[in-house]
């Protein structure tokens, strides 16, 4: 069973009956214990082999992932409070799920396949459970004098004097990296609730390490995030880079925050030959395809950063990676708009116009 024994793998299905009873009747949210973990991820791969029998050609279309599933849990199985595994082993079930959708049902479907199925989907909700458990239970983890390579203390004492929002100020957190991180937002935006999160330098992983201390902490209405450059300038996969941002979604909502989703920033000069502009726009296009499918804020700077080359506007940058003064100003407008589409979303959220204009599709 690919890197597992078969004695240990028959041992855990054996607990499964005993200890799936226990599962339900954990409280919701909870962490995980090292058993709990194991047993969960066994009775993924179980009901994984299971459902893809039950539905003609589907164990053959997804052999790969539920191989790749298989893998996963076995390297989970020794590190098991490893985030990137865990979140891995999340997205690889959902991709499971997303092909399953996709296969029709016989006529005479069994009524216990069908609730493998949503047992399947149970077990997701409760791995998407413990993943977000255990940002928090690492974050309390470390040590104040380990090294900190996610910058995770960065806004440690100025998040500690951060008051609560008020109901007539909603407050907006901006996450990123530099292009967030050099904005004045309070000089350009004054006498709103802006809170600057961005790092120069972070991926999409860093800044998913410190979302719950960095954004749901401090009560936003929404948080505005401008992430993924920096991925692809250490060669990040897109898919990498998107299992992140379905994340910060998934966080941000289970935390009652409103997602939304910026464009990247074109680049030019020497940075370009690495985040070149094909590599950008297809990236933007999946944001921009995401927001649609969850029905997120899409806020688009790169139409008017862009040359006919997509590359950074000569005069909106000075290193052609980061905005300058100018840079700003022509994106300030465009983020005040997402500002105001996510009120109209709070204050109408069934209106058709507002839908549209949440999903960046219809800009003023």
């Amino acid at each position: 069973m690919h890197g597992t024994s078969v004695p240990a793998a028959f041992r855990l299905l054996a607990l499964l009956p005993f200890a799936l009873c226990l599962l339900a009747e954990s409280p919701p949210n909870a962490l995980l214990s090292a058993t709990e973990t194991q047993i969960t991820a066994a009775h993924i791969l179980q009901l994984m082999d299971s459902t893809a029998a039950s539905v003609p050609g589907l164990a053959r279309a997804t052999e790969v992932v539920r191989q790749s599933a298989q893998a996963t849990a076995t390297a989970l199985g020794k590190s098991l409070r490893d985030e990137p595994l865990t979140l891995q082993l999340i997205n690889e079930l959902r991709g499971y799920l997303a092909l399953s959708d996709s296969f029709p049902r016989p006529d005479f479907f069994s009524p216990a396949a069908s609730q493998q199925f949503l047992a399947l989907r149970d077990e997701q909700q409760r791995l998407d459970r413990h993943f977000q458990a255990l940002l928090v239970r690492n974050r309390l983890d470390e040590r104040a004098l380990e090294a900190d390579p996610n910058n995770l203390k960065r806004y440690g004492a100025l998040n500690a004097k951060v008051t609560p929002p008020t109901p007539s100020l909603p407050r907006f957190v901006f996450l990123g990296d530099s292009a967030i991180d050099s904005w004045k937002l309070n000089e350009y935006f004054a006498g709103n609730d802006f809170v600057n999160r961005g790092i120069a330098g972070q991926t999409t992983t860093q800044m998913l390490s410190r979302f719950l201390a960095d954004v749901v902490a401090l009560r936003p209405l929404a948080v505005f995030v401008l992430a993924g450059s920096d991925d692809l300038a250490i060669g990040m996969t897109p898919s990498s880079i998107a299992d992140n941002l379905v994340m910060m979604g998934d966080v941000a909502k289970s935390h009652s925050v409103e997602p939304v989703f910026a464009s990247l920033l074109p680049v030019g000069g020497e940075a370009a030959k690495v985040r070149t502009p094909e590599s950008i726009q297809k990236l933007n296009t999946w944001i921009r395809n995401f927001c649609i499918r969850e029905n997120f804020v899409y806020v688009d700077y790169y139409k008017a950063m862009a040359d006919s080359k997509g590359m950074m506007k000569a005069d909106l940058s000075d290193d052609g990676v980061n905005p300058n003064a100018r840079g700003y100003r022509v994106m300030a407008p465009i983020l005040l708009d997402g500002v105001e589409r996510v009120r109209e979303l709070v204050a109408s959220p069934t209106d058709d116009v507002t839908k549209a204009r949440r999903r960046g599709l219809s800009l003023r």
